[in-house]
């Protein structure tokens, strides 16, 4: 990745932040959004999203690193437990369920891992599948493939940001859109 000093303001509530802009690919270029730190952010965010949250929502899902600090906020909100959805096996993880996904930021094949002691939050329940940034939907896809193997269903889907053609995500509840530069 590369970076030229460029930025992309966006606004959350009543929080403003520049967001660096790197190339991720040949001529492609996102708005790289990092809200760990940002306890404004990741609270104001929350505290939108909780509105929407699905009514029969039973679990909220998160994947590691930095979806980490906004299911965290909207578990506290709503009361609902929280799962996180690991990228690196640890050895004190027994009885995983694990699929693959390639990362727009990483760009490289990546594993998700749900430990089996939170089996039991996923089974039977209604999931609710939560992200920072929503750009490719790989991440995605393997959330919601976790959760169909591990015998739940997803109630809804939602990010503080998509990415790209906000018409291809339609589905998810995000406070809004980062597009994708080619210039």
């Amino acid at each position: 990745m590369s970076y030229d000093g460029r930025t992309y303001r966006v606004t959350i509530g009543e929080c403003e932040r520049e967001l660096p802009i790197f190339e991720v690919a040949p001529g492609v270029k996102i708005a790289i959004f990092n809200m760990l730190g940002d306890t404004e952010v990741v609270e104001t965010a929350a505290q939108m999203l909780s509105a929407s949250v699905p009514e029969g929502a039973g679990v909220i899902l998160a994947p590691e690193v930095k979806a980490v600090p906004l299911g965290h906020a909207l578990s506290v909100g709503t009361g609902l437990p929280l799962v996180i959805v690991r990228k690196i096996r640890k050895p004190y993880m027994v009885d995983c369920l694990e699929t693959e996904v390639v990362s727009i930021t990483t760009g490289e094949p990546q594993t998700l891992y749900i430990d089996g002691k939170d089996l039991a939050l996923i089974r039977g329940k209604q999931a609710l599948l939560v992200d920072d940034v929503v750009s490719t939907g790989s991440t995605l896809n393997g959330l919601r493939s976790l959760v169909e193997n591990g015998g739940g269903q997803v109630a809804g889907v939602m990010a503080v940001f998509t990415e790209g053609d906000p018409g291809s995500w339609d589905q998810i509840t995000a406070l809004g859109n980062l597009p994708i530069f080619t210039d």
